[in-house]
């Protein structure tokens, strides 16, 4: 899976630096399954039964499955970009959000929280732990600079399937959850808004979702394995 998640990473870096005002979600795609192609790997996503894009493209207060249609990106937009790559029977998943152009100072807080959050939930991840110690360490990090864990949208297990069991939320749960042991990969989400937790469907394309009270939406999110001296994070470049 190492180097299903290099491939990811790679990808992801080449979508990222192509971002500007102006280019539309649909450009974007393009650019990720024709990147993944590349590489001789499949888009996870498109393996999803009704789904045909590679990537899911969210702006602002879209949360998460942002199908890739042909709005265009505006200067001080939040933009998040989720791609999954199938490489030799394994799945690995990750997102990134970040700005188009120049951010305003609570939207640079707003996305150095997510990342500071999915830190945190990586170094929790070790085998012995619980998956209720990832969750408390995101929802922590979140809502201690006054932002919302979204509770409806959960990390998951990853491996020969892109959704895989356990469910990792982003928030405490009474029950502990499942222990982590040596060989687990999960893909640890953060998923948050600058306002309200609550979301609901946008449109009629039956996947994109978004808040319900239209406040700004993050996402963070890395495929990391759990081993004896602690976490791998697949899908980051060496």
């Amino acid at each position: 899976m190492k180097e299903c998640g290099q491939m990811a990473a790679y990808v992801m870096e080449k979508i990222l630096s192509n971002i500007e005002a102006g280019l539309s979600k649909r450009q974007l795609d393009i650019r990720g399954r024709e990147e993944i192609k590349k590489l001789g790997a499949k888009p996870s996503f498109m393996m999803v039964p009704g789904y045909r894009w590679a990537t899911c493209i969210t702006v602002n207060d879209e949360v998460v499955h942002g199908v890739p249609n042909e709005d265009r990106l505006k200067e001080g937009d939040l933009v998040s970009v989720d791609l999954g790559v199938f490489w030799q029977g394994f799945h690995t998943d990750m997102a990134r959000t970040i700005a188009v152009g120049n951010l305003s100072v609570e939207k640079k807080d707003f996305l150095e929280t997510g990342r500071i959050a999915l830190e945190r939930a990586i170094k929790a991840c070790r085998a012995g732990a619980t998956v209720n110690d990832i969750s408390c360490a995101i929802q922590g990090a979140i809502e201690s600079k006054g932002y919302k864990v979204v509770r409806a949208l959960t990390g998951h297990g990853i491996g020969r399937n892109l959704h895989e069991e356990p469910q990792v939320p982003g928030f405490h749960q009474k029950d502990k959850g499942v222990v982590l042991k040596e060989g687990m990969t999960l893909a640890i989400e953060v998923i948050y808004a600058m306002g309200k937790s609550e979301v609901c469907y946008k449109g009629e394309d039956g996947w994109t979702i978004r808040t319900r009270d239209s406040s700004l939406a993050g996402l963070f999110e890395d495929t990391v394995a759990v081993v004896k001296d602690g976490p791998i994070v697949l899908t980051r470049s060496n």
